[in-house]
Order: C-alpha cells, then sequence, then structure tokens
C-alpha cells in the first residue's frame, strides 16, 4: 500500500513538472520572439535614421588597399559564428572608396538560411556608415533575378543557381523589414518574373519559382493581406511597413493567377501521365514488357508530375487555399466520343426505371399536406371567391330588370343591342320625378355601404398591423426550416396570415434566399407547392421574378455573382422537381446555356442537370427532349477544348442524368462491431472527440476486436496526415489496459517499413510515409526507444545497398528514402537534443550525409527540405561536400569514441566494488520483487533526462555518463530519452509496468482484517491435524537442528548425515561425528557417532559438495562472460551499422526494446492529467 502511494506521488510530481517544463519551452519561444522583433525594430529605426560618421572621422580609420581587400574578402564569407568578429573589423576600416566591391562579394556570398541574420546585421552596419551602401547593394541583389542580356553572372548550375535565388529573396525580405529597402515595388517586380506565364513551358524552372514563390509567402505574408500564425501580438511591428493596399492587392492577384495557371498545368500533367498509364497497359497485354524507352519516358513525366504536385501543394498551402483535386479515375483517362452518347433504339431508360431513387425522396417531392384539412376556408380566400361570385351575379340580376323597365317606359325596340347601349341610350331620355327619386334612395344606399366600408377598413388595418409583426417573425424562421415536418408545420402558420400583402412579402422573401444556403432551396419549393393549391398567385410571383433573374444574368454576360447564378438556376430546377415551373421554362435555360457554351453557363448547365436533369430524363413526357439535349451537351464537351474541371462538371451532370449500364459494385461486407471501429477511427476521430473515441475502444470486446484493431491503426495513410499522432495517442491509451497491444502496433509498424524497403512500389509512397510519421509519434509517446529510431534509420540509408538488387531497391535518381528519413527526423528528432541520444543523432546525420553525398545532385525541393532539417535539429552542424571529408570526421568521431570506451571497464568495476561494499551481507533474502523495485526506481532516477532533474543527483549522474561513458556505453545504459532501466540489454524479458489503482483506505483495512482472521483460523486448524508419517527420504526435523550447537553444521542433499567439518572436537582429527536419526515408537531421537574421516562416506560426501560448488562457480563465470560479451558487442563503434545486414534486422530485439522503453515511460510519465488529454502521455523536449 505505501509503496503504491508513493509511485502514485512520485507520477503527480513528474506530470507536474512536464507541465511546468511544457510552460517554460512556450514561454521561451515567445520570448524568443519577441526578442528577434524587438532586434528587427530597433534596426529599422537605426537604418531609417542613421548617425553616418563625418568625413574626419573616416579619414581616421585604415585606408589601405592591403587592409580593405582583407576585410571585404570575408563578406564573401559571413555567418553567425564570425558576425561579431567581421563587424568589428568593419568599423576599423574605411570603406568608402571600396562600396562597391563589399557590395559585389555580399552579392556573391552563398548564405544558408542561419546566416541570414548575420548578413542582414552586416549591411545594416554599412548602410549606417556609408550613404551610397544600399542603392548599390539593392541593385546587386536584383541582379540575381534580373542578369541582364550579357547573362555572364549566371551561375551554370540551375540548382546553385536556384538556392543562390532562394537566399537572395530571404535576404531582400529581411532587408525589407529592417528598413535597408524602403520601397517594396522592387518586390512587385520580382513577382510579375516569377509569376511570368511563359516560364510555365520549362518544368525546372517552374518548379524553382513554386518554391521560390512559396518560401517568399510564408516569410512575408503581410504582403498579401495574411496574418502570421501564432505571432498574432507582435503584428504592431508589419503594421509599421509601408506596404500599400494596392501593392498588397497586386501581390494577392497575381498569386492567385499563377496559382490557377499552375493548377491547370497540373491537371494536364495528371490527364497526361493518365493516357500514357492506359497506353502502357495496352502494351504490357499485347507484348507483356515495355521497352526501354516507354519505361524513361514514362518515369520521366512521373516524376516530373510528383514534383509538379508538391510545388503547386506548398504554394496553396502558404496562400491558405486548398490543394487541387486530381480526378480518380483508376489510372485511366476515359475518352468521350459522339457515338458514346447516342441512344441506344432498343431501350427506353423511362420506362423502365422509377422517377424518384428512393421512397423518402417520392415522399418529399409528392406526398404535399393538403392545407384544407388543417385549416378554415375563410383564410384561405375561398369564402370570399364565392361571396363576391354571388355578389356579381345579384348585380346582374339588378341590372337587368331595371334595364327591363326602362325599354317598357321609353318605348325602344332595340332588344338586339348590348346593356352598355341600352344604358347609353336611357341617359338621353328625360327622367320623371319617380326616377329622381329612385336616384337619391341609391344615392343614400351608396353612401352607407361606404362608411361600413371605411370602418372595415380600419379594423382590417388594426389586424394587418398585427398580423405584420407575426409574419415578419414568421419569415426570420425560414431560414432555420431544414426538415419537412418544420416547413410544412410554417406552411400552415402562415395561413393564418394568409393576405395579398403577406403574399407579396412571402413571394420576396422566398426569392431573396441567401446564395450560399443552397440546402434550403428544396424546401422553399415544397412551400411554394403546397401553397399552390390554394394560393396560385404565390408560384406565379416566385416564378416571375427568377425568370426575369435569369434572363438578366444570362445576358450580362460577366463572369461574376456565380453563386447568384448557380442559387437561380437551382430553384427552378426544384420548382420543377414539384411541377411548379413548367418543363417548357427548364429546357428554354438550358437551350440558353448551350446556346454560349462558355464559362460560367457550363456551371450554369451542370448545375440545373445536377437538381432536375435525372427527374426529366425519367419522366415520360419528357424523356425524348432530355436526351437530345444531353447529346448535344456532350458533343459540345467533345468539340470545345475544356479545362479539366469544366470536363469533369460536364461528365458528372450527363452520368447522373443517364448513368452508364454496369454491374452492381459488390461492397464489402462488414460486421457491425468492426463497421462501428472504423467509423470511430476514420470518421470521428479528432482532437476534441479522442477521449471519447478511446473510452468506447474500451468498451469493445477485446478478445474479438484486438487483431482488427490492430489492422485499422496500420491503416493510418486512409485518414488525415495530420492526424497520425491522435492513433499513437489512442495506443498509449489502449496499452495501460492491454500490455500487448502497443508491442503488436509497433511491431507491425516495423514490419510494414521493412516491407516498403523491399518492395520499393511507387504506390505504397504515401502509406510508407504515413508509417514513418506514426513510427515518430510512437516515439514521441514512449512506446519505442531510440535504438528503434537509430536502427530504423540507419536501415533506411543501408537496405539493399551491395547487393545485385540495389538499382532496383534504391536508384540512383530515387530520393525517396532521403524523403522517409526527413519525416521521421521532423516527427521526433527534436527530441535528440541532450546527452546519448544528441550523441548518435550527430553521427548518424554524419552517415546520412555521405548518402546524400553518393545520391548526387537532388532535386531543389529534397535539397530545401534537407536544409530545413538541418537549421531546425542541427544549425551549427557543418555540411560536408565530398566523401573525403566525411570519412575523416567519422575517423575522428570513431577514435573519440574509442578513447572513451577505454575508461569504462575500469570506472564499472570501482563502482561495482563500491556497491558490494555497501550492500549488506543478508541482501540476497530481501526477494527479488524488491530488489527489482528498486532497481527499477534507480534507473529511473538515473536515465530520465528529458523530464528535468528533481534533484542535483540527477545532474551528477548526467555528467559522469557525458564524461566516462561513449556512444557505445550508452547502449548498454538506458538512453536519456527512453527511460529504459540501467545496464539492462535487448534480450531481458519485457518489464510490465503495473496499472496505478486508486486504493481506498477503508477498503484495505477491512481486507487486513479479514486476511489476520483467515490465518488465524488456518494456524489453530493446523495444530489439531495428526502429522503424517515421515517419509524416508526425509529431511533433518527441526529440533535438531536447533538443538545443534554448531553454527558452521551442514546438511547434505539426503538428509541422512551432518558432517562437522571440525570433527576433531569431539572425536579427534581422524575422525567426523555425525548424528544418527532413530525412532523409538512415535519420538524421534537422534545419536552421535564417529566415522573414520578415511572411510566411503565421508569420502562421497565431500566429493558431491565439492562438484556441487564447481559447477555453481562455473555458472557464475559463464554468465559474467556473457554480459561482458554483449556490452563489448554494443560498445562496438560500428555496432549501428552492423546491427543492420543483409539477411534481416533484430525484430524481435527491437521489440522487445520497444515494449520496455513503452512500460517505464509509462510509470514516469503514464498518468493522465487535469489540463488536458493529451499532456500524460508524450515526451518532454
Amino acid at each position: 500500500m505505501e509503496n503504491s502511494q508513493s509511485e502514485n506521488l512520485t507520477d503527480t510530481k513528474k506530470d507536474d513538472e512536464a507541465r511546468q517544463s511544457k510552460q517554460e519551452d512556450e514561454e521561451a519561444r515567445i520570448e524568443e520572439y519577441k526578442r528577434l522583433i524587438d532586434q528587427k525594430t530597433a534596426l529599422r529605426r537605426s537604418n531609417q535614421n542613421p548617425e553616418r560618421p563625418d568625413v574626419n572621422y573616416l579619414r581616421t580609420l585604415d585606408s589601405s588597399i592591403k587592409r580593405n581587400t582583407t576585410v571585404i574578402k570575408k563578406l564573401k564569407t559571413i555567418n553567425d559564428e564570425q558576425k561579431d568578429v567581421l563587424m568589428d573589423e568593419l568599423k576599423s576600416v574605411n570603406l568608402s572608396k571600396f562600396v562597391s566591391e563589399a557590395v559585389s562579394y555580399i552579392c556573391e556570398a552563398k548564405l544558408r538560411s542561419a546566416d541570414i541574420q548575420a548578413a542582414v546585421q552586416v549591411c545594416s552596419l554599412l548602410h549606417q556608415r556609408y550613404k551610397d551602401f544600399s542603392p548599390c547593394l539593392i541593385q546587386g541583389l536584383l541582379k540575381v533575378f534580373f542578369p541582364g542580356k550579357s547573362g555572364e553572372d549566371l551561375d551554370p548550375d540551375k540548382n546553385s543557381r536556384a538556392m543562390k535565388k532562394r537566399s537572395t529573396m530571404k535576404l531582400l525580405v529581411e532587408l525589407y523589414f529592417v528598413g535597408i529597402v524602403e520601397d517594396a515595388s522592387i518586390f512587385v517586380n520580382i513577382m510579375k518574373d516569377l509569376t511570368s506565364l511563359e516560364h510555365l513551358k520549362d518544368r525546372e524552372v517552374t518548379q524553382t519559382n513554386l518554391s521560390l514563390l512559396s518560401s517568399f509567402v510564408r516569410q512575408g505574408r503581410l504582403f498579401i493581406g495574411l496574418q502570421s500564425h501564432g505571432h498574432e501580438s507582435n503584428d504592431e511591428f508589419f503594421k509599421d511597413l509601408n506596404v500599400t493596399a494596392d501593392q498588397k492587392k497586386f501581390f494577392k492577384k497575381v498569386l492567385n493567377s499563377y496559382y490557377d495557371a499552375v493548377s491547370e498545368l497540373l491537371q494536364s500533367e495528371n490527364a497526361s501521365l493518365r493516357l500514357m498509364e492506359a497506353e502502357n497497359a495496352k502494351v504490357l497485354s499485347a507484348k507483356g514488357e515495355l521497352s526501354d524507352e516507354n519505361t524513361a519516358s514514362y518515369e520521366k513525366l512521373r516524376k516530373s508530375f510528383d514534383q509538379l504536385l508538391r510545388g503547386v501543394s506548398s504554394l496553396a498551402e502558404a496562400i491558405d487555399l486548398q490543394p487541387p483535386v486530381l480526378p480518380d479515375d483508376g489510372n485511366t483517362t476515359r475518352v468521350t466520343t459522339g457515338s458514346d452518347v447516342t441512344p441506344s433504339p432498343g431501350k427506353e431508360p423511362s420506362i423502365l426505371e422509377p422517377i424518384w431513387d428512393d421512397d423518402d425522396t417520392k415522399t418529399f417531392y409528392e406526398s404535399l399536406p393538403d392545407l384544407r384539412a388543417f385549416v378554415p376556408a375563410v383564410l384561405l380566400g375561398e369564402a370570399e371567391q364565392k361571396a363576391n361570385e354571388q355578389h356579381a351575379k345579384g348585380r346582374e340580376q339588378s341590372s337587368e330588370s331595371i334595364t327591363e323597365q326602362e325599354t317598357e317606359v321609353h318605348d325602344i325596340a332595340q332588344t338586339s343591342s348590348a346593356e352598355d347601349q341600352l344604358e347609353g341610350k336611357a341617359d338621353d331620355v328625360p327622367k320623371d320625378s319617380e326616377d329622381k327619386d329612385k336616384d337619391k334612395g341609391k344615392e343614400a344606399e351608396k353612401s352607407k355601404e361606404k362608411d361600413l366600408d371605411r370602418k372595415t377598413e380600419k379594423d382590417k388595418e388594426k389586424v394587418r398591423a398585427l398580423d405584420g409583426g407575426n409574419l415578419d417573425n414568421l419569415l426570420q424562421r425560414l431560414p432555420g426550416c431544414v426538415s419537412r415536418d418544420l416547413i410544412d408545420q410554417l406552411t400552415v402558420e402562415f395561413c393564418y396570415l394568409n393576405s395579398k400583402a403577406s403574399r407579396k412579402k412571402l413571394a420576396r422573401a422566398l426569392f431573396s434566399v441567401p446564395r450560399t444556403s443552397l440546402e434550403l432551396l428544396p424546401y422553399y419549393s415544397r412551400l411554394v407547392a403546397t401553397l399552390s393549391s390554394c394560393m396560385k398567385d404565390v408560384p406565379s410571383m416566385l416564378l416571375a421574378m427568377l425568370e426575369e433573374e435569369f434572363n438578366f444574368l444570362i445576358n450580362k454576360k460577366d463572369q461574376i455573382n456565380i453563386e447568384t447564378k448557380i442559387k437561380n438556376i437551382r430553384f427552378i430546377g426544384e420548382l420543377c422537381k414539384f411541377k411548379i415551373a413548367p418543363a417548357a421554362l427548364v429546357f428554354s435555360c438550358l437551350k440558353a446555356c448551350l446556346d454560349d457554351f462558355s464559362h460560367h453557363n457550363i456551371d450554369v448547365a451542370c448545375n440545373l442537370l445536377e437538381t432536375c436533369g435525372r427527374f426529366l430524363y425519367r419522366s415520360p413526357e419528357t424523356t425524348i427532349r432530355m436526351a437530345n439535349m444531353l447529346e448535344i451537351l456532350m458533343r459540345l464537351k467533345n468539340v470545345k477544348n475544356l479545362d479539366p474541371r469544366h470536363s469533369t462538371l460536364v461528365e458528372n451532370a450527363y452520368y447522373l442524368c443517364k448513368p452508364p449500364e454496369r454491374s452492381a459494385r459488390v461492397s464489402k461486407v462488414r460486421p457491425p462491431l468492426y463497421q462501428y471501429i472504423r467509423k470511430l477511427l476514420f470518421s470521428d476521430l479528432d482532437k476534441s472527440s479522442v477521449e471519447h473515441v478511446l473510452r468506447q475502444l474500451r468498451k469493445l470486446p477485446w478478445v474479438e476486436c484486438q487483431q482488427y484493431l490492430v489492422k485499422c491503426f496500420l491503416k493510418v495513410h486512409k485518414g488525415k496526415y495530420s492526424q497520425v499522432h491522435l492513433i499513437a495517442l489512442l495506443t498509449a491509451g489502449l496499452s495501460r489496459y492491454h500490455d500487448d497491444f502497443a508491442v503488436a502496433v509497433v511491431d507491425e509498424v516495423l514490419e510494414e517499413i521493412r516491407v516498403g524497403l523491399e518492395l520499393n512500389d511507387y504506390a505504397m509512397q504515401q502509406r510508407r510515409l504515413a508509417h514513418m510519421r506514426f513510427l515518430g509519434e510512437l516515439y514521441s509517446y514512449k512506446h519505442i526507444d531510440s535504438s528503434v529510431v537509430f536502427e530504423t534509420l540507419y536501415l533506411i540509408i543501408v537496405f539493399g545497398h551491395g547487393t545485385n538488387e540495389q538499382d532496383v531497391l534504391d536508384p540512383p535518381e530515387d530520393c525517396f528514402r532521403i524523403r522517409l528519413i526527413i519525416t521521421l527526423l521532423q516527427t521526433c528528432g527534436h527530441y535528440f537534443t541532450r546527452g546519448s541520444s544528441k550523441r548518435k543523432l550527430d553521427k548518424f546525420l554524419l552517415h546520412f550525409q555521405r548518402y546524400i553525398i553518393m545520391k548526387g545532385p537532388l532535386p531543389l525541393d529534397i535539397e530545401f527540405d534537407i536544409q530545413d532539417l538541418f537549421a531546425d535539429l542541427r544549425p551549427n552542424m557543418t555540411r560536408y561536400s565530398s566523401i573525403d571529408e566525411l570519412n575523416s570526421a567519422l575517423a575522428e568521431l570513431e577514435e573519440h569514441e574509442r578513447a572513451a570506451s577505454v575508461e569504462k571497464p575500469e570506472s564499472e568495476r570501482h563502482s561495482d566494488n563500491e556497491s558490494q561494499k555497501k550492500q549488506p551481507h543478508d541482501a540476497a533474502s530481501n526477494g527479488a520483487q524488491g530488489n527489482g523495485k528498486d532497481h527499477r526506481e534507480g534507473a529511473d532516477s538515473e536515465s530520465y533526462s528529458d523530464g528535468g532533474s528533481v534533484d542535483g543527483h540527477e545532474d551528477e549522474e548526467d555528467l559522469l555518463s557525458e564524461e566516462k561513458s561513449n556512444d557505445a556505453s550508452e547502449n548498454e545504459g538506458d538512453d536519456e530519452d527512453d527511460g529504459m532501466p540501467v545496464g539492462s540489454d535487448e534480450d531481458e524479458a519485457v518489464e510490465v509496468r503495473q496499472k496505478v489503482v486508486q486504493i481506498d483506505l477503508k477498503e484495505q483495512e477491512d481486507f487486513d482484517r479479514e486476511l489476520k482472521a483467515l490465518l488465524h483460523e488456518s494456524l489453530e486448524s493446523r495444530k489439531s491435524e495428526v502429522r503424517s508419517r515421515s517419509t524416508l527420504n526425509m529431511k533433518v526435523p527441526m529440533n535438531v537442528l536447533e538443538s545443534s550447537k554448531d553454527p558452521r553444521a551442514t546438511e547434505s542433499e539426503s538428509g541422512e548425515e551432518t558432517v562437522d567439518e571440525e570433527g576433531g572436537n569431539a572425536g579427534g582429527g581422524s575422525k567426523v561425528r555425525v548424528k544418527v536419526l532413530m525412532k523409538k515408537g512415535h519420538k524421534q531421537q537422534t545419536r552421535q557417532m564417529f566415522i573414520p574421516s578415511d572411510s566411503a562416506l565421508v569420502q562421497s560426501t565431500k566429493q558431491q559438495e565439492a562438484a556441487e560448488l564447481e559447477e555453481k562457480q562455473n555458472i557464475k563465470r559463464r554468465i559474467l562472460e556473457y554480459n561482458e560479451r554483449e556490452e563489448e558487442e554494443m560498445n562496438g563503434g560500428s555496432s549501428q551499422m552492423g546491427n543492420w545486414g543483409q539477411g534481416g534486422s533484430n525484430t524481435g530485439s527491437s521489440i522487445r526494446s520497444g515494449g520496455r522503453g513503452n512500460w517505464d515511460g509509462w510509470i514516469r510519465g503514464g498518468a493522465r492529467r487535469a489540463g488536458g488529454f493529451y499532456q500524460g502521455y508524450g515526451r518532454r523536449r
């Protein structure tokens, strides 16, 4: 109990230290960024208002040609180490007459990424001292991008020229930040040159320009108006830079236009590649093999496409755009002809196939609610219509009677004339007094009717005022009606507010649906269709507005408002499916688009077909006309040279209306449990749901799902690349409850990596990159130790070399292994910053440089990635350019390791002697469990240095290990990043850590009390138990041993004799005293006997004891020799390279090592903290 409490306290303390260390690292990073911003701000102020020394002061400085030439030559090799010395020398000389020479040397300098800041400070110093330095420098740097007609300054090596442009671009941006370059227009000219569409003809220039543009955007996001990620608090510095809004608009415009151009180029490259693949497949099926020429051309095109795809994706990420989506068409490009779209004469799809795909869709579009069943007829306006009809009939009858009377009085015999003629003639006849009385009565009745109408109108206005507020609330609820029930309920509510003004307002609200809310159009159309049965003016008003808008947009012929056009045509299509919009209107809109089949009209036509094309094609009355329209559409697509996006849109719309004939796709049937696992891992998993997913996985039946979980965990390439670390986090969480799961995952990942190296299949590259990232994340979450990582790294650069298959497994021009190493080191390389892991990484990077040099000239994107890797992990490491320099550096490193390994055996022997003196004599009786625990705790305190030292003792251990051990001795102990026990080797069993369980004190007390009662009961029952008869080969009874006064008396293995080696005390020097066990009745007795020392019994007993002692000594000696041999093998200078031969890797040992690192890592930092779900699992830098 006390041990578990102490372990809990230790874990809690380590978690607190981890949290504090992470906070300190974040604060240090922020402080470093602020320091750089402050430094740039100070330099900018000094450069904008320079205090240049006068001529008299400059004359006091050294102006000799020899001295100035020496100083100027050093400007060609500017770096961070020599910056201070160089600036002091520049302050001591007068370069007034040598400014142009200084500028030329600065422009010729081959600057690395880490040397840019040093060059900026040197240029700032020269700018503050010499007035004509800045114009000359800007002119000289611009020559890199605009070399002029002579071209003398051009480097014949294209890679060197591209790297020079990249470093110059970075230097120019930094000089603009510090105020030396004051006008941002120079970047306008550079961007015009880089984004020129003429360069797209040259693939190498295109790759270079894409890399330069990506670097420029990442470094100067303010030029296009983008915010810097994670540094929003320091935007004040960038706001002071005089980049105008027009310039930002220009940068953004040219970048977007260039991105569109290269995206189209990428699409064409993809189409060419797929076409070549189809042709190669035909040749393979016909001849069985490809010619060398075809193979070479295909490889060349494939590599060009891969490089272009990486460049375009990098640029899209830099300018915050989605990378282009390439159509996946089964490695072939479909070439459509006019015969493909000709309908077969013997088939009528509309008769065979139903109009709707499923019952739910059919119910939505055809089963409309009957408003007369929910709303009174008065509210629908039907009662008013009946009253108006009756009133009109009454007026007709009264008018007929009046005309009859008038014809009788005036005796006019023209009965065949119309009523208006009769009334006109009656006005000409003079009226008598009776007629005047009738007129007065009519006028009085009319005045009364007018008064009543005024009162009713006032009442209606009051009701309308109340209904107007309710109508506004109802219209505000329209965008929230995203289900059939909600829109039907709102339709019924609108009927209670029915009026002519309300219907007009509703039609305008439906027409003004947001252009991005296309999901609302089906529900709005259902509302109109439901109201159309009672309110005929609502659909007519809406259709009139939609048709007028369509004609306005189609006649305008501009390339803007594409979302409004799509909204308009989709609304018409939805109304057509409800049979509100007539089919003639839809066909007229489609014909208008096909007449001018270009630009936005293609999108509009395709959206119309996607909305209602299938409905019209399957409807019997419109199927023939729709088939003709589809045929015209595909003919236009084949005749016109459409871009890939529009071509894909047309094909999708055509096949959505008229699907090709094919057999039903047989989907893989999985059990519901497996489907649930895939849903959790590939659909639900993200940063916010990872804890929920872990809980659900723990609830699964583990025996049934473990193998499938391992299989799904290895399919990390099917998910998002940015979520690979979440799979590693789930592995960490599950391994706390299932120890063998993490070992199985690590084993499978290593196996997949090796299979990828053996096959070297291009189709597996995405999977191999994901596995490398996954392996690095497993190290981050303490499932493997650094030895597995480094063995994998060495395996990548060694596998297949020196064999007959070297050109197949690792061709000279294939740089994918370099990308694998970069991926793994970018994931977990930042942990190797101290102790033994730092020295291992330094040594590997030397071998990595040799591998890079053996590859020859590298593609620019690979070279830039390597530069970024070294700048991130080892910014001060020397990049060697020849094999001889590398061999000398490796020889020096191995000699240093051998010198350090000489001191190790003596120090170990000395420490062993001291430890034996300090241990008590009876330490062996403490039990293996206690010793194992102490050993584990000691290993944790001595070896784990990444988590920060708990006290000064750990720091002393680190210093001793760094001074007295070399890289070989580091393999014997634990790597300082892994937490393996000190002195553990690869062949030991995996040490499984125990789960941390919260113990209830009350339950512990009850358990102890019941245990004591059980032991007491067992003791009482044994007292009354009848003793069984002793066997012949029995041991010496305890009472005999206790009665013996000689403490050195020993018992033989047979148990029959006890020989006293000092037998002379009892019976003389020539005899040996022996106790003989005898039995009298039920009692045992012993008697002493003296046997001569030269008897056979004594001699055989002594010989047996001597043989047993000799056997124990031999076993002990062999174990020590085995341990020493293991240490020597692990301490060998070339052991890392030798471990991975062509015969295979020691996978079992790697897994055991990984398992041990995992369990120890969980003991140190596996507990979850309240601050976050991630923080309890990972490593700390």
